[in-house]
């Protein structure tokens, strides 16, 4: 890395003029001069250019616009909040090659930021991990901010995962579609940004489908991304990859459907069969419309559904509509439209919402009445849900991203913010004349049990605390409880650690309620909405299974028959290895305690 050294001086012009000399680079010298103009803003030249121009952040600072200017790029600016009195972390700006001096304007500026002196010329980024909270098997960005999953699509035996990404800095802003792939949904492979922001705007969310008839004429196979351009207005464009999503190409027709509504976008793209149509689901307001295409790039309006139904708290956004198995019976199948919402979420914030029913190729139609709301998640943080297209043996595959916007800017991380939910599979069952949604956690995720503990049966009257878990808790682990009531109203569980942070689980079987309370778990306080209290409706029962995925700030708990799933973040100084299971008006007996030691290695 070349460390910049500035000296001031005074033009004849009246200007200010840094001029820094860059010692040698690799095989060539690379030079770098800063002059600020009267207007407020600097003007960066350099020469020979490195890869990388590592900027200094500081998230309080106000953005300032960064721009590369060069020939062979449409100058886009970037907002970033450069160091203005001390630096919280790096990031890397990317350099072409040029034989001719790169020129990078930032406006606004202040002449005496900290950042003139720290930024620093480099052919590599350190990228390792320097974050306690950053989770073990949840996916998480190597560096930066990154939250709605997008573009979920499997080809050539690899998962991919798109997502909304901010490359320069860990708060939200200038969204790209970041890239990571995985053969096994828990082991994932960082690769360069997918898609960047364009005269259109910046890339907001979407999804991509495999066109393995050449439709669209991009070729054979090809791996087509459909996603929102927010600029000006909110239009919904496509890009290409011919080489398994390793570069995308943006299509030169851009855009291809534009409506004039103000939150219009994050379209999601599926085949028909019965028609042979391909469909395209577009959140528009509070509403999702419909559009069909022969050709995958054509669009042609079908029909709206939303007004009415469920809930409108907030917009609506993230739709996926698919068709999924009813009570494990392969030739029975109904649709179900997944719907996301911020505001407006039960608990606060953003959720995801669903709706069950039929559809026709033309309209959807809901089996629900109106006023019925079903939420897919019952925790805080489990939004912009949407599932893998052209997945292998069929397998509906669901993933989301883990915050809540009422706080994601202030999560107590600074290298990256934000992780997703583990995949699961979903699926419906079968109460009364509804359906509702199954969740099971993807089978890939117990090869990453290191080690187990069983632990034998006991009753609990009042409580029975177990001291340890696990010999080397790291925080990354599986709890898998069953519960066999006798006689209890509450069946507890409190998971804690050495100083005090807790979480406290537990069934009220009289308000049919199971329960989770993070206000003591940790850190809460970067956020008054982040201490909360969350609930999932439960039936009363003889016997319970629970099954709880640990991350290093994460509790993902699934109900044993898949009935209900949980996310919450969590935040705790040291890891929970103490549990203490208590009762009260009755006695349980806990049947069995599987701990897993979960490791990615």
């Amino acid at each position: 890395m070349i460390k910049i050294r500035v000296n001031l001086f005074k033009q004849v012009t009246g200007c200010l003029l840094f001029v820094c000399m860059m010692i040698a680079c690799g095989s060539s010298e690379s030079q770098l001069s800063m002059e600020y103009r009267e207007n407020g803003e600097m003007v960066i030249r350099i020469f020979n250019p490195t890869r990388f121009l590592l900027l200094p952040i500081e998230e309080k600072a106000d953005e300032a616009q960064v721009c590369l200017n060069n020939q062979d790029a449409y100058p886009v600016p970037m907002h970033i909040r450069l160091a203005v009195n001390h630096v919280d972390y790096y990031v890397p700006f990317p350099l072409p090659e040029s034989t001719e001096p790169l020129v990078i304007t930032v406006h606004p500026v202040d002449k005496e930021a900290i950042c003139w002196d720290t930024m620093a010329l480099s052919n590599t980024f350190d990228d390792s991990n320097r974050e306690k909270f950053r989770p073990l098997y949840h996916f998480s960005p190597a560096y930066g901010w990154m939250n709605d999953p997008n573009g979920l699509v499997y080809l050539d035996g690899e998962y991919h995962l798109f997502y909304q990404y901010n490359p320069y800095g860990s708060m939200w802003g200038n969204m790209h579609w970041g890239h990571a792939v995985s053969r096994d949904l828990v082991r994932w492979e960082h690769l360069p940004v997918a898609i960047a922001p364009d005269e259109l705007g910046t890339v907001f969310s979407g999804n991509c489908i495999i066109d393995k008839e050449n439709t669209a004429g991009f070729g054979k196979n090809a791996m087509i991304a459909y996603y929102t351009s927010a600029g000006e207005r909110q239009t919904q464009s496509i890009a290409y990859s011919t080489d398994l999503g390793r570069t995308f190409t943006k299509y030169d027709k851009n855009p291809v459907v534009t409506v004039d509504i103000p939150d219009f976008r994050d379209p999601n793209v599926f085949y028909h069969a019965p028609t042979g149509k391909w469909i395209m689901v577009i959140a528009a307001g509070q509403e999702v419309q419909l559009f069909s295409s022969s050709d995958l790039l054509h669009w042609e309006y079908e029909s709206s559904f939303g007004e009415g139904y469920g809930n409108h708290g907030g917009v609506w956004e993230c739709p996926d509509l698919l068709e999924l198995p009813v009570d494990g019976d392969p030739g029975r199948k109904k649709w179900v439209l997944l719907l996301n919402i911020n505001p407006g979420g039960i608990f606060g914030g953003s959720a995801t919402q669903y709706f069950t029913g039929n559809f026709d190729g033309k309209t959807f139609t809901c089996e629900s009445s109106p006023e019925t709301v079903k939420w897919m998640n019952w925790g805080k943080d489990h939004y912009a849900t949407i599932t893998w297209h052209n997945a292998p043996e069929g397998r509906a595959i669901a993933i989301a991203w883990m915050s809540n916007w009422q706080y994601a800017n202030q999560v107590p991380t600074l290298q990256f913010r934000s992780a997703n939910s583990v995949p699961r599979e979903i699926s419906l069952y079968t109460k009364e004349t509804e359906s509702y949604l199954l969740h099971h956690p993807v089978k890939e995720l117990e090869e990453l049990r290191k080690e187990s503990v069983a632990v034998s049966s006991f009753t609990v009257n009042k409580s029975y605390t177990i001291d340890q878990l696990l010999a080397d808790n790291t925080g990354a682990y599986e709890l898998d409880i069953s519960f066999k009531n006798q006689s209890a109203g509450i069946i507890g569980l409190n998971l804690f650690n050495s100083r005090g942070e807790s979480v406290d689980m537990y069934y009220d079987l009289t308000a049919h309620r199971f329960i989770m309370d993070r206000t003591k778990s940790g850190l809460t306080g970067f956020s008054p909405d982040f201490p909360a209290v969350t609930y999932a409706p439960v039936e009363k029962q003889s016997a319970y299974r629970l099954r709880l995925w640990m991350d290093h700030c994460s509790i993902e708990c699934f109900d044993g028959e898949g009935k209900f799933v949980m996310t919450n973040l969590v935040f705790p100084d040291e890891p929970y290895n103490r549990l203490n299971f208590y009762s009260k008006g009755g006695s349980f007996e806990v049947e069995s305690i599987h701990i897993h030691l979960l490791d990615i290695h």
